[in-house]
């Protein structure tokens, strides 16, 4: 049988982007976005009537609010968990394994989901569904980044960016064509369609490559030899297949009897609590920019706080993603030619602004058609700031951060506190537009100003052009947490004098050759 369906180099990487890291990352949207879309449908509150907020008011409001916000939350706690598993879990069973696992609970979820009668028993199925893409959402970013080169490893990876957003899209505009049917397959069927996703996973997952890193690290170095061989189209006797497989045992060398106890502790050289610091500190930026607030109730921000009938909103809502994801393909082609830490600090400050009109214009009454029309501009903007510097980068830069020995447990680490961010905001939303109303987006306003902008700048290392390898050096260089930035550009600068010093040490070998050859 042919390996990886005949695929090599880089026909390689698209089709393992294209057949598992596609349907994963619209999985990953669609699973975010799609409950979210059904909280005002009929057939949904006659269901679930203790989570009702479109037919209640006062106190009641407000309980239920804070109910329905739980019930959303919970799919993020399951997340969490099934991310944290995967400290344990992932290792042991390799790239491919995990993300079959994970898309086979998800499967299982779906089903507990869409055939709910009650609260309790849908908000198991949300649990479930979350256990298992947390398995998903810590891996796939794993295996992707590992079989990606250095030179373009940025615009591969920031296309799980474009994926989420397809997700997030195709999720709003079923729910809105769904609401135009009767009866309670309105919501059942968008939320059993995640289990489509699902499948395509495990059908497509099992032809592609296992990480060259990972088998690497379980001994199985002929195998590890015929991946990358086929990743870089070279034979498996190549130079660069086999320098990149002594490369890769020596970063295994140098942190040999890796322990997850050595995550909370700079010793060794390897700052690995400040690496696992910066990759989790990364994800809590991703959360609370406010996208989480607007990934989850768009639909809800169109209809209850602007005051729009449902499907204006919910086409609204639809539109939103189907233009974040036009353009989150900005980020792909900007991100191997900027570095990470410009685009990370251009999209906090477009977010920050785009917040803070969003929270003037909220405070106006609704009757205020040109405040509407300023807030329905600052979303559509946010979606436009979003995917530039966070969608896809927040996965890639923890990926990153993270060095081969102990990556699978900072990565899981990173992507069960992103998750657990999620958790608290899709928690204490309804709530927070329930009570101080205008005043939540200021909250994100400032935190865009005050903490991501000035974080980035300070403390967060460009990754941008290096090997993960290379990348180690950075933090075996660095003496403190405001070092790194700077080892960083003489890392990398000593990295390029080197390989233009051994070129140009080749060149001049090639001249002696030939001027002896016509010697003779």
């Amino acid at each position: 049988m042919t390996r990886f369906l005949g695929f090599r180099g880089k026909s390689l990487e698209w089709a393992l982007n294209l057949s598992v890291i596609l349907p994963c990352y619209i999985l990953f949207g669609y699973n975010h976005a799609v409950a979210g879309g059904l909280l005002t449908l009929p057939a949904w509150t006659e269901t679930f009537p203790a989570i009702d907020t479109v037919n209640t008011t006062g106190e009641t409001k407000v309980h239920n609010s804070t109910l329905q916000g739980t019930v959303m939350a919970i799919y993020t706690l399951g997340c969490f968990f099934g991310s944290l598993s995967c400290i344990w879990v992932g290792d042991y069973l390799g790239r491919k394994r995990t993300v079959c696992l994970g898309a086979i609970i998800n499967i299982l979820g779906a089903g507990l989901q869409s055939t709910a009668f009650t609260v309790p028993h849908l908000t198991i199925g949300r649990l479930v569904t979350g256990f298992g893409f947390g398995h998903i959402t810590a891996t796939a970013p794993n295996w992707q980044a590992e079989c990606c080169g250095a030179g373009h490893r940025g615009a591969i990876v920031l296309l799980e960016g474009v994926f989420i957003s397809l997700g997030l899209a195709i999720a709003n505009w079923i729910d809105l064509a769904m609401s135009q049917v009767q009866g309670s397959s309105a919501w059942r069927f968008p939320i059993a369609l995640s289990a489509f996703w699902a499948i395509l996973v495990i059908i497509t997952t099992p032809f592609m490559p296992e990480s060259p890193r990972w088998l690497v690290k379980k001994g199985r170095v002929d195998e590890a030899k015929i991946v990358l061989a086929a990743l870089q189209d070279q034979e498996e006797d190549a130079s660069e297949v086999t320098g990149d497989i002594e490369t890769i045992q020596e970063s295994l060398a140098k942190s040999s009897g890796a322990k997850f106890s050595h995550l909370f502790h700079n010793s060794g050289g390897q700052r690995l609590l400040h690496r696992t610091f910066l990759a989790c500190l990364m994800q809590v930026f991703h959360q609370l920019c406010g996208v989480s607030a607007f990934a989850i109730y768009q639909a809800t921000i169109f209809e209850d706080n602007l005051g729009m009938a449902s499907t204006p909103a919910r086409i609204l809502a639809a539109s939103v993603f189907t233009f974040q994801t036009l353009l989150s393909p900005v980020g792909v082609f900007t991100v191997d030619r900027f570095g990470r830490r410009k685009l990370m600090m251009f999209s906090a400050l477009g977010m920050g602004i785009c917040m803070t009109a969003m929270a003037a214009s909220t405070s106006q009454p609704r009757e205020n058609i040109a405040a509407t029309a300023v807030a329905v501009t600052a979303i559509f903007l946010f979606s436009f700031f979003f995917p530039i510097g966070f969608l896809g980068l927040s996965f890639l830069y923890a990926t990153e951060m993270a060095p081969l020995s102990h990556r699978v447990p900072i990565t899981a680490l990173s992507t069960g506190v992103a998750w657990i961010i999620t958790f608290v905001v899709a928690e204490i939303t309804p709530l927070a537009f329930a009570s101080i109303k205008y005043k939540y987006f200021i909250i994100y306003a400032v935190f865009n100003f005050c903490v991501i902008l000035p974080c980035v700048y300070l403390f967060f290392p460009e990754t941008n052009g290096r090997r993960l390898e290379e990348i180690d050096e950075v933090f075996a260089s660095a003496t403190s947490v405001l070092s790194t930035v700077k080892e960083s550009h003489l890392v990398h600068k000593r990295h390029l004098n080197s390989s233009s010093e051994s070129s140009s040490n080749g060149e001049l070998g090639n001249m002696r050759g030939n001027a002896v050859q016509e010697k003779r």
